[in-house]
Order: C-alpha cells, then sequence, then structure tokens
C-alpha cells in the first residue's frame, strides 16, 4: 500500500491526491486502507521516513567522534552510501524533495534534512582542517552541492538502464572530489 501511495503522491502530487484516489489505484473502499492506516498523513510520514532513516544513519556513522577513518574517506564514504540508497529508496526520496512544508509531517521532514545538511558540512569542515578538501569554498555550500548532485538522480538516473549504482556512486565521487581537492602547490 506505501509503494503506491508513493507512486500516485509523486504522480499527482501530495496535496492533489485524495484517499479516495489512493483507493481508486488500489481496487480498495476508503475503509479498507483505514483498516490500515490513520490518515494519508500517515502514509507520507512512513514514506518520508524511508526516504530519510538509511540517509540519517550513513551521515551519523560518517560524523561519528570515535571514527579513526580521515574526513575526507568518511566524506567520500557518505556520498558513495547516498547514491545507493537514494537508487534502492528512489520514489520516497523523490517525494522528499518535492515537501516544501506544508504539514507539521513536511516540517519534521525538512529539519531532518536540514540537519543531514549541516551534519555533513561539519564533516567538510574536517576534511578541510586535514588539508584533503579545499577550504576556499564554504562547507555548507559544499555540503548542500553534494546532496544536489546526489539528489539530482531522482530526475534522470534509470536502474535498468547502461550505468549500474556502483559505477554511479563512483562517478560521481570521482567529479565531486576532484573538484574538491586541495590544488597541487605550484
Amino acid at each position: 500500500m506505501l509503494r503506491r501511495a508513493v507512486e500516485l503522491f509523486n504522480r499527482q502530487g501530495y496535496d492533489a491526491t485524495s484517499m479516495g484516489d489512493l483507493a481508486r489505484e488500489l481496487g480498495l473502499s476508503k475503509s479498507a486502507i483505514y483498516h490500515h492506516v490513520d490518515s494519508k498523513e500517515q502514509l507520507l510520514s512512513a514514506a518520508l521516513d524511508e526516504a530519510l532513516d538509511e540517509l540519517t544513519a550513513a551521515v551519523e556513522q560518517a560524523v561519528d567522534p570515535a571514527s579513526t577513518d580521515p574526513a575526507s574517506t568518511r566524506l567520500e564514504d557518505v556520498v558513495h552510501r547516498s547514491v545507493r540508497i537514494l537508487v534502492t529508496h528512489r520514489p520516497a526520496v523523490t517525494l522528499l524533495l518535492r515537501v516544501r512544508g506544508n504539514s507539521e509531517v513536511e516540517l519534521a521532514a525538512l529539519r531532518r534534512r536540514r540537519k543531514l545538511d549541516e551534519d555533513l558540512a561539519g564533516l567538510v569542515a574536517e576534511a578541510a582542517e586535514e588539508g584533503a578538501v579545499r577550504s576556499d569554498i564554504a562547507p555548507e555550500l559544499t555540503s548542500r552541492l553534494l546532496f544536489g548532485l546526489v539528489n539530482s538522480l531522482v530526475e534522470w538516473y534509470r536502474p535498468d538502464g547502461p550505468v549500474d549504482v556502483d559505477t554511479l556512486a563512483r562517478s560521481i565521487a570521482v567529479l565531486a572530489f576532484d573538484g574538491l581537492r586541495v590544488p597541487p602547490a605550484g
């Protein structure tokens, strides 16, 4: 039910989708849907959690102060993991990227996204302090650009296309980090 709801929300827009629309899509009565969920907002919340939970875990692991890996290694790893998470949960991530804060559920998702940006910016700052990435670009800007690069995949990447997810993740990391590395002195 959740998968079909996400597909419908992405196709029609969350606000424009009614429980009646979902019932027709599923071939069920509205009362049958309400037997499983309390509201359309509950479906939205579950979908947004699907999109955010693994990404939150990946970023939290990357910024863990107990980690002994260099910040630059953890930064590249979180970009790789973000690509895989997006591809695995593409419909839910697409929905997440479309929320605008029109409800408490959407506002909560936007707060979670901002926290991820802040955490990633902190990791970028650590990598810059190590001398591994450029320090002349604000860490907050780098964080937004890295997430923007990964998030753009929802618009064009097709898992059944010619590029597999591992090649995609490596390619994004190479393009992003070759541009972020500190240029050689000279």
